[in-house]
């Protein structure tokens, strides 16, 4: 096991744990694993998305593959410096709070995730901007997202909202594990041209959304927050590398 990356059977043993935990999701963290075989699955695991969005894009673009406007536009706006630390860095913090954080029941992750998905909320649907938009609503935006934290933490922290919180937590944890995933694929259909056509097709073209939240989600609660903070990441940066090449259209 010294070298798991050069073994299929590696990668079909995450396959499987993947597999087995969308079946039958547990809040339980893998104690048993150091942290170097925490990093070793999770670059395995980055390696199985991979693998099976091979299929899935291909699929997409057969079938209905709308334009990501989110991409062209972040393009425009940013320079090659800037266009790398929003991507790479600030989005997938973004994303992984707003998602991932709360997977773990604390009073001050599920304060952070409100305030993060409050943020979401009013630039998606409320102002109709972009999430990394720093324009003439983007003050509003903050402080009413802070202001939720700030307000929802000494709430949540009272002992016995807190404890009735943790047992919603464990005896609902595979719906709350789904609603995880399904509503980060589906939030991304605002990366897209509001219209029928991509609303009726919102499943397929966020397919491999939807895989990313499956996967990231075994990672955070199997791992911790920052493994698949970091399978966020490198997954942008191999994208925007991707972008940036002469043959990318």
């Amino acid at each position: 096991m010294e070298y798991p990356f050069v073994r299929p059977k590696y990668y079909y043993s995450l396959f499987k744990d993947i597999v087995g935990f969308v079946k039958k999701p547990e809040n339980r963290e893998a104690t048993e694993k150091s942290t170097k075989f925490k990093v070793y699955d999770t670059i395995g695991l980055f390696v199985v998305k991979i693998l099976c969005l091979i299929p899935i894009s291909i699929l997409v673009g057969l079938i209905h593959d709308p334009e990501n406007l989110t991409k062209s536009s972040m393009a425009e706006r940013f320079s090659p410096l800037m266009l790398l630390l929003v991507t790479v860095l600030i989005l997938p913090m973004v994303e992984e709070v707003a998602f991932r954080l709360s997977l773990k029941f604390k009073p001050i992750y599920l304060a952070l995730t409100s305030g993060v998905f409050l943020y979401y909320v009013l630039t998606k649907a409320v102002f109709g901007t972009k999430i990394s938009a720093v324009d003439e609503t983007f003050l509003t935006r903050i402080v009413l997202s802070i202001g939720l934290v700030l307000l929802l933490y000494p709430l949540l922290n009272m002992k016995s909202i807190s404890k009735k919180l943790a047992e919603v937590w464990t005896n609902h944890f595979r719906s709350i594990y789904y609603v995880s995933c399904i509503t980060f694929a589906w939030i991304h259909v605002f990366n897209y041209e509001f219209n029928l056509m991509n609303l009726l097709f919102l499943p397929l073209i966020t397919l491999p959304q939807l895989m990313t939240g499956i996967i990231s989600g075994y990672t955070r609660v199997a791992f911790g927050f920052r493994y698949p903070l970091f399978f966020h990441m490198a997954t942008n940066l191999i994208a925007l590398g991707l972008s940036l090449l002469p043959f990318a259209d």
